[in-house]
């Protein structure tokens, strides 16, 4: 089963990869040049969307207007990748937060799940809670996370399993970084081919939010 979720995962990571293959030949992990431009600069990644944080309450997209958005699409019953890729960035961003911390202050990192069905609140908040003190998780209707996946381009599908609800989801392995006006600034490596393993990966998500945030 696992082998499916996977190559499913990989498929769309590559559709993705190849859509923006232009706008990241600079996305190298070196700093930019002071005029440099964003690699995601101008594509058309994001959008409006209101949904359910951990603790019951709406949130907008419009909540965030002047903070700098770090958005990871996944699912809380994810059995590998979604964890993973988790520590990843929010080990990052702490990294981040403790080199520069009035920076990464302004970074509210955001994991909106994509299997609403057993992502309530609750469960999303003990989820989060593992990974960043400042980590929203956020859920909502079929309808809501449809909507907002639409807008970051985030394909996803349901595995069926050897129960009705022990069922995996294939989804789009990626993370965006957005700026203070929701506008899409780069993609985060958290499954970059050229890091030196996990202990590798915060220190480029790292490097990667010093270099956009400003």
């Amino acid at each position: 089963m696992m082998n499916i979720v996977n190559m499913g995962q990989k498929l769309f990571r590559a559709s993705l990869l190849l859509a923006f293959s232009a706008a990241l030949a600079g996305c190298d992990g070196t700093a930019p040049a002071p005029d440099a431009s964003p690699p995601l600069e101008g594509a058309r990644i994001g959008g409006p969307f209101t949904l359910t944080d951990q603790n019951g309450r709406s949130v907008k997209d419009s909540d965030f207007t002047g903070q700098y958005r770090l958005i990871y699409f996944g699912y809380s019953f994810c059995p590998d990748i979604c964890p993973v890729d988790l520590q990843k960035l929010m080990r990052g961003l702490a990294r981040f937060e403790k080199d520069a911390p009035e920076r990464g202050a302004r970074v509210q990192p955001l994991f909106i799940t994509i299997d609403p069905a057993r992502d309530t609140p609750e469960a999303l908040r003990a989820f989060v809670s593992r990974y960043h003190p400042r980590l929203l998780g956020l859920t909502g209707t079929p309808e809501q996370i449809a909507q907002a996946a639409k807008a970051y381009v985030v394909v996803y599908n349901k595995v069926e399993g050897s129960a009705p609800d022990r069922y995996l989801m294939a989804h789009t392995q990626i993370a965006f970084l957005m700026d203070p006006e929701g506008k899409p600034l780069a993609m985060l490596p958290v499954d970059d081919p050229t890091t030196d393993g996990d202990e590798g990966a915060p220190e480029k998500v790292a490097a990667e939010l010093a270099k956009w945030v400003k």
